[in-house]
């Protein structure tokens, strides 16, 4: 992104990152309510409203720090509340809350990706404006592409721990669960040490391919951000 100005990187990420974390988090909530917790309903949390989903840390900082070091964009926004509880069929219904925003990732990169496509398309007919398109849609798949594929992993607290919690029988289940106190402390040293992105990157790059493949996109595209 050598090529971009600060205030250009914001005007491509900054829709995509609101919009992918922000989604991300109302589906939690909103699986929940229709299995019966309305937790995040009555907290107000159920709107595409970003205010109400801001994180400092998450949503402004990192992103920010990534955007001006030219790193890969990430963040997260403040996790919906949700009272397991409350569920019609705790355990169970506790992998569908947790599968909602990881889906909300991937019907957002399929979006994003129409959106490239579009722009590449009018951009090859010598319309200037399908470039902001093309970026913004390239960034829009690469974001949530990112967010699914982390959220899968199966450590505690995202959202791949608590759907292999309430998959594995009572005992075992308790025992994963135990490690979610721990769990950020694992992501980071995981990033730290590289590991995280060797685990990740071929789930992302087959995710991307495929995309290019469904849509006839060059899968170079994907690195132009």
């Amino acid at each position: 992104m050598d090529q971009f100005n600060l205030i250009q990187k914001i005007i491509i990420w900054a829709l995509p990152v609101i919009f992918a974390i922000t989604v991300h988090e109302v589906a939690h909530g909103w699986v929940a309510m229709k299995l019966g917790d309305r937790t995040a309903q009555m907290m107000g949390r159920l709107t595409l409203n970003p205010i109400k989903h801001i994180d400092p840390i998450g949503t402004i900082l990192i992103p920010g720090l990534l955007l001006m070091m030219g790193g890969f964009m990430f963040g997260w926004a403040k996790p919906v509340p949700v009272t397991f509880q409350n569920l019609n069929h705790p355990k169970k219904d506790m992998a569908w809350v947790a599968i909602a925003g990881p889906a909300a990732n991937f019907i957002m990169a399929i979006i994003w990706a129409l959106v490239a496509k579009l722009g590449l398309t009018i951009l090859s007919s010598g319309i200037a404006m399908g470039e902001p398109m093309l970026y913004m849609g390239v960034a829009g798949v690469l974001i949530n592409t990112m967010l699914m594929v982390l959220n899968l992993l199966p450590l505690p607290p995202l959202d791949g721990g608590r759907i292999l919690v309430s998959w594995l029988p009572g005992p075992l289940a308790w025992q994963v669960s135990r490690i979610e106190p721990y769990g950020f402390f694992i992501l980071v040293g995981l990033i730290y040490f590289g590991i995280l992105s060797m685990i990740l990157w071929p789930f992302i790059e087959l995710f991307l391919n495929l995309l290019a493949a469904s849509f006839g996109l060059p899968v170079q595209i994907f690195s132009i951000l």
